[in-house]
């Protein structure tokens, strides 16, 4: 009988528990109804998009493209999710997105099956999920908006055939060995180089994401390789860190091929330490995310898969500037 007592207290102390959760989350996570409700401004729609980490340059982009289209559809726009990456955090704050009875949710993919399984439970409570940068085409998920991630790797692949010549040992560092769109990169970058006979890769490591990660990477690679003549960053950071580790050994004629146009990638090209980058274009990702899924809230048909643009670039490109809108047109 005290068993049964103390079980039965248990249950009830957990519902307080979830209950008073609910209400904090929904009160100050989402804490956009209260402002509404003062401007008395009515939006079509409240969409959240959930990066994998808030104050990353590369999010930060896809947030300002994404707020731009949410200004023309005039949609409530909330940007939350771990400050650094931290894949329970973002589980958590898609979690809180589904009790909350978002419109939509903007999210990086995962492959992890507790990630799917949410991605499913918001499709199922009518909720539709786009996942932006990385996809996880497994899950229930409504559309994918985002770079062609083989097809990225590939490029830059062709752009170490095109810009070198002899024979060229090569280092890759990836930012997770576990993310899909880091495993993607460095296959299309393999393929690419497969049949030139001049071009080994001779080590693949990850550097988890971090400028730290990379530069701690690169000086285990030079000293486990130090025949290698070029390095190839699949994540925004590892150019950096890559370029950060050449220019302190004062190390000459070292190709390195980087990911993405953060401001620091940029100035390093200027420097001649970075030689190319990959262009992804983020803020276009975060137009053509809160654009589809307004139209599949509008009950339009969406393709399941939309591609942003991808190329890349060298010193003489620059200056260079991340525009939402590629060559005078919407994207």
């Amino acid at each position: 009988m005290l068993i049964k007592r103390l079980l039965y207290l248990v249950v009830f102390l957990a519902f307080l528990l979830a209950s008073g959760c609910t209400i904090y989350f929904g009160k100050e996570t989402f804490h956009t109804h209260e402002s509404l409700a003062q401007t008395n401004h009515q939006f079509s729609y409240h969409f959240v998009l959930i990066p994998e980490e808030v104050d990353n340059e590369y999010w930060r982009l896809i947030e300002e493209g994404a707020r731009e289209a949410a200004t023309i559809y005039n949609v409530n726009l909330e940007y939350l999710g771990p400050k650094q990456a931290d894949s329970d955090e973002l589980l958590k704050t898609i979690d809180v997105a589904i009790a909350g009875k978002i419109d939509g949710i903007l999210t990086q993919g995962m492959k992890d099956q507790e990630f799917i399984s949410l991605l499913n439970k918001a499709v199922g409570k009518g909720i539709p999920v786009v996942t932006v940068d990385t996809d996880t085409p497994n899950s229930e998920r409504t559309s994918y908006i985002g770079t062609d991630n083989y097809y990225a790797g590939f490029l830059a692949g062709k752009a170490l055939i095109a810009d070198t010549t002899g024979e060229q040992k090569v280092a890759i560092i990836t930012g997770r060995f576990a993310a899909a769109n880091q495993k993607l990169r460095v296959q299309g970058f393999m393929d690419a180089v497969e049949r030139e006979k001049r071009i080994e890769i001779v080590d693949v490591q990850e550097s988890n994401i971090t400028k730290i990660g990379a530069v701690k990477t690169t000086h285990q690679l030079l000293m486990k390789h130090p025949e290698v003549t070029a390095f190839y960053g699949t994540s925004a950071l590892d150019g950096i860190g890559i370029a950060q580790v050449v220019e302190s050994k004062n190390i000459n004629n070292l190709y390195i091929l980087a990911f993405d146009t953060l401001p620091g990638t940029l100035k390093l090209m200027e420097k001649g330490i970075i030689d190319a980058t990959v262009v992804q274009y983020p803020k276009q990702m975060g137009y053509k995310a809160v654009e589809a899924l307004f139209e599949l809230k509008q009950g339009k048909e969406r393709e399941e898969i939309k591609h942003t643009d991808t190329t890349v670039i060298h010193k003489q490109d620059l200056p260079f500037t991340q525009a939402t809108f590629i060559g005078g047109r919407r994207p």
